[in-house]
């Protein structure tokens, strides 16, 4: 009786510790927002950055991100950090070279900005898409571990 009793005991402890622990996002599912011709720049992201159009049927394949870092910044409302004083968000997209990515847009007539510093965590260029919409591009580089 004594044994049943602490595996009793034991699978509650597990199980509740399971059960109790706090759930978390995964990551992003997708990123929804406003445009004033959201054909025109849905194309021009998927022309010019390769992210994919939102599928219109559930046999297709929506966009699938590479894994790697995602980080999720909140900013002061009064930060210039965006651009414009009314602009309420930037996309950054991890690219694996961001040299190459800046010839490509520039070759396509796209004025993108490189930012010269080079930071322990990367490099980052910056761009608008044809709505105004801030773009930052992040060439990652991992920390050197010893």
């Amino acid at each position: 009786m004594k044994n049943k009793l602490a595996v009793f005991f034991v699978c509650l402890m597990v199980f509740g510790a399971v059960a109790s622990e706090r759930q978390k996002v995964l990551g992003f599912g997708g990123v929804f927002f406003k445009a004033e011709n959201p054909k025109a720049l849905a194309l021009w992201y998927e022309e010019h950055l390769g992210v994919k159009q939102t599928p219109t049927t559930y046999e297709e394949m929506p966009w699938v991100q590479a894994g790697g870092s995602t980080v999720f910044g909140v900013f002061n409302a009064k930060t210039k950090y965006f651009g414009a004083d009314d602009q309420q968000f930037m996309f950054n997209f991890r690219v694996a070279d961001l040299d190459a990515m800046v010839s490509q847009l520039r070759e396509a007539g796209i004025e993108v900005e490189v930012d010269p510093e080079v930071y322990p965590n990367g490099r980052f260029a910056r761009l608008a898409d044809p709505e105004g919409n801030p773009i930052q591009l992040w060439q990652e580089m991992m920390p050197v571990t010893d």
